[in-house]
């Protein structure tokens, strides 16, 4: 008995030691996805520089449920195909130890990460993306959001047209000696104005900037037509502050909300919030037979088409939210005949590899 833990040991290290190396490797590609989305979003006015940070570790908490089930598939392929490739495995076998002395560490290292990813899923990923949502939603009440500086010219939200305001209020609601062009199919519209103000509608759907004490102009570049008006106040209407970062409202709610509902799309969610730490679980005994290798084998042969297979199913699995949400597959199926053909697929891999001898237990 003691020799068979020391072998769980063993391998169980070689498991943890693939993992944390992939996963280190894995968050880089995510933090970097994520931060070039965050800072292309500063850049057109979506979001505040200030919120970088925030914004980065909210998203990527989101990111984790894609994460971290192809972490643990990939370092089960590593590490189990590197045992295989130096004839380590046929030296286990040869000791007597059978196929489910190979399973039982993979559950050591599948167990913990099913258990953070169903935290993620079920309560962290909801919460955080309902946060990035909400600081965003209140940065936008304030122009510092576009980026704005007093005494520099910028860009408005949207590419409305440019705007320089000399002077600010810390919360950038308010604002002095304002100037605002904008050019759009041969017409050119300048706006001055000595001081203004941001605001909502009733509703508090569409930003507004009131504008007192100044003047318009407006006319057609290449024709003499241009007129000057003055006036005591003018509202200018601002364009939607993030038209292409809406999200799904189901995505935000929380768990409890969505066990409630009886929406097609709260249930096509709610199995998808089960389904992620289901597919890191799935994914564990798919790659077990998967990293079976010949000594001689390529390195990283097999990892590039079990990343492929990997992608197939994400995308499978989304493809299958969205059926379910409309009701193109009903939800008695679900998601579940997605998991059922990653499940047998696993299952009849394990069985026709199973070519170890037989020894005492």
């Amino acid at each position: 008995m003691s020799v068979f833990r020391l072998i769980d040991r063993y391998l169980l290290r070689e498991l943890y030691f693939a993992f944390f190396a992939v996963s280190a490797m894995l968050s880089l590609v995510l933090l970097g996805g994520v931060l070039a989305n965050v800072l292309n979003r500063i850049a057109r006015g979506k979001i505040p520089a200030s919120l970088l940070l925030s914004q980065l570790g909210l998203r990527s908490l989101d990111a984790l449920s894609l994460v971290l089930p192809l972490a643990v598939f990939l370092a089960v392929l590593i590490a189990y195909g590197r045992l295989y490739r130096d004839s380590e495995m046929a030296v286990l076998a040869a000791s007597g130890l059978r196929l489910s002395g190979m399973l039982k560490p993979l559950w050591y290292l599948a167990l913990p990460v099913v258990a953070v990813l169903a935290m993620v899923s079920f309560w962290g990923s909801p919460a955080a993306l309902d946060r990035a949502d909400s600081m965003v939603r209140e940065a936008n009440r304030s122009l510092l959001v576009a980026g704005m500086e007093p005494g520099r010219f910028v860009d408005m939200p949207g590419r409305y047209g440019v705007i320089y305001v000399g002077e600010m209020s810390e919360d950038g609601t308010q604002f002095k000696r304002l100037f605002v062009q904008h050019e759009h199919d041969g017409r050119l519209d300048i706006v001055t104005a000595s001081e203004g103000q941001l605001f909502y509608d009733e509703d508090g759907a569409q930003r507004f900037l009131s504008l007192t004490q100044g003047f318009r102009v407006e006319g057609t570049l290449d024709q003499p037509d241009f007129r000057t008006m003055r006036f005591s106040r003018n509202d200018i209407r601002l364009p939607e502050p993030d038209p292409d970062g809406k999200r799904r409202a189901e995505s935000v709610r929380s768990t409890e909300a969505l066990m409630g509902s009886e929406q097609l799309a709260d249930r096509a969610e709610l199995q998808w919030r089960l389904g992620v730490p289901l597919s890191a679980l799935l994914l564990v005994l798919l790659a077990f037979p998967l990293a079976k290798a010949p000594p001689r084998e390529p390195r990283y042969g097999r990892i590039l088409i079990a990343v492929l297979g990997y992608i197939l199913y994400a995308n499978l699995l989304a493809l299958g939210r969205g059926w379910m949400a409309t009701g193109a597959v009903p939800e008695s199926l679900g998601l579940w005949w997605i998991h059922a053909v990653v499940l047998v697929l696993a299952v009849v891999l394990i069985r026709l590899g199973e070519r170890m001898p037989r020894g005492r237990a």
